[in-house]
């Protein structure tokens, strides 16, 4: 596994809304080699990120000469928290893991675990508000 593919969190987030914004502006189908040079990630990083929107039927795959992937749904019906959680480590960020050789409190792990859900959730909440089609508008870049 390349550095690349344990990226998490914001990296696989900005690289899924920037990938899914260039085939929302396309309207048609574009190969992972072209998504991958229009949002500089590496294919491999990518064709992992779009297997995992795929698989939550945000976007449609052909295979073949002629294959690649298209939005399944208009830009302005697809909100950011959709993404994000499509995206999102299977290991969410209030699921904490105690380091190696640190004695956790239980309590205070639980607390902390509760702040991160809540933070999270926040998170969600306010993607909740925009959709693909606010990335895409007035941009010139796809």
């Amino acid at each position: 596994m390349t550095t690349r593919a344990k990226l998490i969190g914001p990296a696989r987030f900005s690289v899924a809304v920037h990938a899914l914004a260039g085939l929302a502006s396309n309207g048609g189908t574009l190969s992972s080699a072209m998504l991958a040079a229009q949002v500089h990630s590496h294919p491999t990083f990518l064709r992992r990120i779009l297997a995992t929107l795929a698989s939550h039927k945000i976007v449609d795959t052909r295979e073949g000469r002629d294959g690649g992937y298209t939005l399944r749904m208009p830009a302005d019906q697809l909100t950011l928290s959709a993404i994000y959680l499509a995206i999102r480590i299977e290991q969410p960020i209030h699921e904490l893991s105690n380091a190696d050789g640190i004695q956790d409190s239980q309590k205070a792990n639980q607390r902390l675990s509760n702040i991160m859900k809540g933070a999270e959730q926040q998170v969600i909440d306010y993607l909740q508000q925009f959709t693909l089609a606010d990335i895409i508008e007035d941009s010139d870049d796809y």
